[in-house]
């Protein structure tokens, strides 16, 4: 198997950008090259596509190399502007495509440009290398306004582009760890908002589901298939109560005890809609239609047809529980099961009780 590539992220193009910047301040000279040490020793070499004379700035653009990582940023144009300022504070400013804080909860404080502890330690770093104490300098990603609407950003509170992250300069095709972790700040900002309780869902579904039901937006957290994950970031953080709102295929899994959704990981679908289904008299030839079906939506039918539909809270009340006891009753669950036309199949006592204290 070859060996996956690396990159480098959106933060340590910026630093190259700044010290091409700095180079052609010293010595006049427009790099194509910059050397960079990450933030965890490892030495970095960076193109640079261009260095401009911009009067008293210097712009710089480096285009984003992910490697083999499916960074959405991979191959867009990363611009630094950089200018030398009297004092010894280095000031940072969001450019085009560059977003803004815009609610508490995140690393940096509201007001300020998106760009992470991470970037800007090594344009310090840089800035240090050159014995440069006071710099104003400028990130811009054009393409940043467009690519930012693909991203978590609209949920946390960050407006107007993409924020400028990497926590140490190095990018590594870890994609699955990396998207975990870009889901957790949701439970931050939540929390800072003043949510003890919140909503998780998997998808869309889910979230059109609890906006319609007249829940809060603010303590939607969106879970994609690490549910197990977030449960376990929420108990950290001392939530109280969760609701799971989300498509009966998804939630159905963990009813099954399956935190980790995936279905190339755990696709037990069918075979728990047609445990419960017989476990509530469902005659053994119906349980064979469910196990042949294809979806869920289909083996629903079969379950309305023979007018089983307290099958839908039964998994609902069992997902709650198995998640309850995932976090050792650290948090209340409750569970709304619904079905692709969001139309709710089944809800259990536990989520009509978070759902009041969630109600705009």
């Amino acid at each position: 198997m070859r060996e996956l590539k690396g990159g480098f992220t959106t933060g340590a193009a910026a630093a190259a950008g700044v010290k091409a910047a700095l180079i052609f301040f010293e010595t006049g000279e427009k790099v194509s090259e910059v050397e960079l040490i990450a933030l965890d020793g490892t030495t970095l070499k960076i193109p640079v596509a261009k260095v401009e004379v911009q009067g008293e700035k210097i712009c710089v653009e480096v285009i984003k190399d992910a490697g083999d990582d499916p960074d959405i940023t991979n191959g867009t144009e990363i611009f630094t502007t950089t200018k030398k300022i009297c004092g010894d504070e280095i000031i940072f400013r969001a450019g085009l495509g560059v977003g803004k804080v815009t609610k508490a909860g995140l690393q940096i404080e509201v007001g300020e440009p998106a760009i992470n502890p991470g970037p800007r330690r090594l344009i310090k770093n840089v800035a240090a290398e050159f014995n440069c104490k006071g710099l104003e300098v400028e990130i811009s990603i054009p393409a940043g306004v467009e690519l930012a609407r693909k991203t978590l950003n609209p949920v946390l509170g960050v407006e107007g582009g993409l924020s400028v992250i990497g926590s140490t300069g190095i990018l590594r095709p870890m994609s699955k760890e990396a998207f975990k972790n870009s889901l957790v700040p949701q439970i931050d900002v939540a929390k800072a908002a003043g949510y003890d309780a919140l909503i998780f869902v998997p998808g869309k579904i889910g979230e059109t589901l609890a906006k319609n039901f007249g829940l809060a937006e603010g303590a939607i957290v969106q879970t994609s298939n690490f549910i197990g994950f977030m449960l376990e970031q929420a108990a950290e953080r001392n939530i109280s109560k969760i609701i799971f709102c989300g498509h009966l295929g998804k939630l159905v899994k963990v009813a099954a005890g399956i935190f980790y959704t995936h279905n190339r990981v755990a696709d037990g679908r069918l075979e728990t809609l047609a445990a419960y289904a017989a476990a509530e008299g469902l005659p053994s030839s119906e349980v064979q239609k469910i196990l042949s079906s294809a979806t869920t939506e289909e083996a629903t039918e079969i379950i309305s047809a023979n007018n089983l539909e307290i099958v839908y809270r039964k998994i609902a009340e069992r997902a709650s529980l198995r998640a309850e006891r995932y976090t050792f009753g650290k948090i209340q669950v409750g569970t709304i099961l619904a079905d692709y036309s969001g139309k709710i199949l089944g809800c259990d006592k536990s989520a009509e009780k978070i759902c009041k204290l969630l109600r705009r």
